[in-house]
């Protein structure tokens, strides 16, 4: 149980590094960009070679195929309904003005709430990876790192271009942090005795979840932020969350 809270933490917490990052240094928007394709890497990779494959090992082609694609669908029908007012700008540094507008300002709760949107199908994993028996997943945990800290940078510019104070903004942060915890410590106590199937579809949803969310936020971003060079980054992702799961 502790292990599930502390690694919970440790991957929410990335996205309050991200922040601190931000407000102590002016980072290029570049180096964004890779890290930020790095992320989209590392979450393919941990799908795959953890979620999706663990899944398998215990269950058969119809739970996975009810629980990935369903996952996607779910977390798409949420993104729509963040995105109409302004949380598409969750994973983005450039929105947002000098002198905020009400809509501008608006926006930044849904950039919040579809942060933790992202955050809980991630940590949840980590949760009942670890009460399946198989130990941490480091990879998993990796991944999940990595791709909140670029977050983590670009919504709280975005979120300070929208008129957010640091103080606010570090407490929003703060507050994910305790929810990617919960929400881990969630998937170990809730999923502990749950059958193998039931698991197996589970792990599928929220690889299909992260799957939408990554398509549609990460990697357009680490595109127009890195450049063509971000596809190769993303792959080195991929291989480095393969080299992971080995430990």
């Amino acid at each position: 149980m502790a292990q599930a809270l502390l690694w919970g933490a440790v991957a929410g917490g990335a996205n309050l590094l991200g922040a601190l990052i931000v407000m102590a240094f002016n980072l290029p928007q570049k180096l964004i960009g890779y890290i930020m394709a790095l992320g989209t890497g590392a979450l393919i990779g941990a799908v795959a070679f953890e979620l999706l494959d663990e899944a398998m090992e215990i269950s058969g082609l119809t739970q996975i195929a009810l629980g990935f694609l369903g996952g996607a669908l779910v977390f798409t029908i949420l993104d729509i309904l963040v995105t109409r007012k302004g949380g598409m700008h969750r994973k983005r540094s450039g929105h947002g003005s000098d002198a905020p507008s009400n809509s501008e300002a608006g926006a930044g709760m849904a950039i919040f709430i579809g942060t933790i949107m992202d955050a809980i199908p991630e940590t949840a994993m980590i949760g009942l990876g670890i009460a399946q028996g198989g130990g941490v997943g480091y990879a998993l945990v990796a991944a999940v790192f990595i791709s909140n800290l670029p977050e983590g940078i670009s919504s709280t510019t975005g979120l300070q271009k929208g008129g957010y104070h640091k103080k606010k903004v570090l407490w929003m942060w703060v507050f994910v942090l305790v929810a990617s915890a919960l929400s881990s410590l969630a998937g170990y106590t809730f999923l502990e005795n749950a059958t193998e199937d039931l698991q197996a579809i589970l792990s599928a949803f929220a690889a299909g979840g992260i799957i939408a969310m990554v398509a549609s936020t990460m990697m357009p971003e680490a595109h127009e932020k890195g450049g063509p060079i971000a596809g190769f980054i993303t792959a080195a992702g991929i291989f480095i969350t393969l080299l992971l799961q080995q430990i």
